[in-house]
């Protein structure tokens, strides 16, 4: 529990979500507007700075021709909060008056997974090697870029190593609503199910050479 509310899984916000621009993964709420030119984008950008001043809850914009992209979580508790639904709601009332309309957004995240017997032993190696930094995460200590732009790396204990498949594999997560819709692409391209045991939290696919990655919806 924090200031703002207990933190909001993407399954718990899904029916306040339906109907508006806003999809949640990854513990943030994201959103993209399409405008008809810069001017009527960047008269967006501002009404929503107007809302996020009074509400002292500030989300990250991006401003283009004629769209406009937003990231809405709530930092000081580590994910979505009823106060990231409220202005949600707010902006999604703002873009209706002004006629903005709900543009393609399909955020997804993409992690590193790496197996291994000695965790402490391999991550320095990763760490020095892509300039990362070290953090706490759900997995352990992970590995994560220092500009926010790289994918988080973070290692998966085996007792007995693995030789007869790939120690390296991705993880991909996506909206809950777009995970089917993903396996089975992946499937109709020559993808291979290893394993739907865990489903829908994920699924766990290779490419006809046995390259492995994750389908997985288990993020806030």
């Amino acid at each position: 529990m924090n200031a703002h509310g207990a933190l909001l899984t993407s399954l718990s916000t899904k029916n306040q979500l339906a109907g508006t621009a806003f999809v949640h993964l990854d513990g943030c709420l994201h959103a993209t507007f399409r405008t008809k030119d810069f001017a009527s984008a960047l008269e967006l950008v501002n009404r929503i700075g107007e809302v996020a001043e009074k509400l002292n809850h500030h989300p990250d914009v991006r401003l283009g021709y004629g769209t406009v992209s937003l990231v809405v979580t709530s930092h000081d508790a580590g994910g979505v909060t009823a106060r990231d639904l409220d202005l949600a709601a707010r902006v999604q009332q703002i873009a209706d008056t002004l006629g903005a309309t709900a543009g393609p957004v399909r955020p997804t995240r993409y992690d590193i997974a790496i197996d291994c017997t000695d965790e402490d032993a391999v991550r320095p190696f990763w760490r020095v090697a892509l300039g990362y930094t070290e953090v706490a995460g759900d997995d352990g200590v992970e590995l994560v870029d220092p500009g926010g732009l790289g994918p988080k790396v973070w290692f998966q204990h085996m007792e007995i190593a693995r030789t007869d498949r790939n120690r390296i594999h991705l993880d991909v997560h996506v909206p809950n609503d777009d995970a089917e819709e993903r396996v089975a692409a992946v499937l109709e391209v020559g993808g291979v199910l290893l394993t739907d045991e865990h489903a829908p939290d994920w699924w766990v696919l290779a490419d006809v050479e046995g390259n492995e990655l994750c389908i997985c919806t288990t993020a806030f």
